[in-house]
């Protein structure tokens, strides 16, 4: 788990720059770490071949083949690109332990990552990602 109040990421803007950018929802949930409601978002389901990148920064974060059906209501993913495309933090948040996982390039909150759950993946995690937070390049 990293402390992120001490890190310093490649991208980096004001809260007034971060609101010109993005939409309301976005600002919330990418900036403020909230969440869209539950089978809402546009890649719940969605099984376009491509890469998920960042829809603050555009670093790309993971990769359609690591993309699962979890029926959780978020998009969910068993890995990402890279261990360096994202950022651990402990989140005490609703009560409970949770790990939080952002964006590494600019520090946007994308979802949370659960351990242990009997899914059949190959790394037993489920990134639960918010859609809000993703923009999808499709593959050429």
């Amino acid at each position: 788990m990293t402390d992120s109040s001490t890190r310093q990421y490649a991208v980096q803007k004001s809260d007034e720059e971060w609101r010109a950018q993005l939409s309301p929802a976005e600002f919330q949930v990418l900036r403020k770490a909230g969440t869209e409601r539950p089978f809402t978002g546009e890649y719940t389901d969605t099984k376009t071949i491509g890469v998920y990148k960042c829809r603050a920064c555009d670093a790309e974060l993971f990769r359609s083949e690591t993309k699962f059906d979890s029926h959780c209501g978020w998009p969910s993913f068993f890995a990402p690109l890279a261990e360096d495309r994202v950022q651990y933090i402990e989140d005490h948040a609703l009560g409970m332990k949770r790990v939080e996982v952002r964006c590494a390039n600019c520090g946007s909150h994308l979802g949370h990552v659960f351990e242990g759950e009997g899914y059949g993946t190959p790394t037993d995690l489920r990134y639960c990602i918010n859609s809000v937070s993703l923009a999808l390049a499709p593959a050429e």
